[in-house]
């Protein structure tokens, strides 16, 4: 069993030999035989100062033009220019050659015409050209054809301009059958008493009873608070623009339509 002494012993006072742990063997490459003998043998070219000490080349032997390119020989040359020329393709059908200056050429028909007073007259005869018709639309005076900007009524010009169109004397034949159909309708229907033609009387008495009517209905609304939490007051406040909405269809009614016709019961 080891002996156990605390941090605080007098057993620490005593001296102790410290115990140095021997130390691995140190690390020698397998190379350094032939590193060495490498750096040995190559040691001796940089032992002089600076680069290699080489002949300078003579300022009289400088390069010269075409020094690099190949000289062929006289015959070489003759032979390569034979070969480059270009041959005809009818070399039998040969072009007379060019005439000399002392010789007349032969002319053709002559002709006593005198094309500068033929050129005057038709000058003159010649009728002007009219000036195409252009705009200006920038203040540096650029200019565009008048004719394909919109700006000519080139519409009157057209066959049809002035006549209704096809679509709309379909669409009034129909508005007219319609109105005549209503028309015998109403006639019928009044002839059986089944209803009756308000008279202007009647129209403007009911109209200003309307009126009245929205005109409390808009005072009652205005009358409301202006905090709506409850939902008595959210059903109060929708069954008066209900009603609103109602008259003022009514009224709508009436001021738009000329004639009124009301059903019997």
């Amino acid at each position: 069993m080891k002996d156990f002494h605390p941090d605080e012993t007098i057993y620490n006072l005593i001296p102790k030999e410290e115990v140095k742990k021997p130390k691995p063997p140190r690390y020698i490459s397998t190379f350094q035989g032939s590193v060495k003998a490498e750096e040995q043998r190559n040691k001796a070219a940089y032992k002089t100062m600076g680069p290699a000490k080489v002949e300078v080349p003579s300022p009289k032997e400088y390069l010269q033009k075409h020094t690099h390119e190949m000289k062929l020989s006289h015959k070489s040359a003759l032979l390569a220019s034979t070969e480059k020329a270009p041959k005809c393709l009818n070399e039998g059908n040969k072009r007379p050659p060019v005439p000399q200056h002392t010789e007349q050429p032969v002319m053709g028909v002559h002709s006593n015409k005198s094309f500068i007073k033929t050129n005057v007259v038709e000058a003159v005869m010649a009728v002007p050209k009219k000036p195409q018709p252009i705009y200006v639309d920038t203040k540096k005076g650029d200019k565009h054809l008048l004719e394909t900007s919109g700006l000519t009524p080139k519409y009157i010009k057209k066959k049809d301009f002035g006549s209704t169109p096809e679509y709309l004397v379909k669409r009034n034949e129909e508005v007219r059958r319609a109105q005549e159909e209503y028309d015998a309708y109403i006639k019928e229907r009044l002839k059986m008493g089944a209803m009756k033609q308000l008279s202007e009387e009647e129209k403007q008495s009911t109209l200003e009873g309307l009126k009245r009517n929205w005109d409390s209905l808009h005072h009652d609304y205005q009358a409301l608070s202006v905090v709506i939490d409850t939902p008595t007051k959210k059903a109060y406040k929708e069954r008066l623009e209900a009603e609103m909405k109602l008259l003022e269809q009514d009224i709508d009614l009436l001021e738009r339509h000329r004639v009124i016709y009301v059903a019997n019961n």
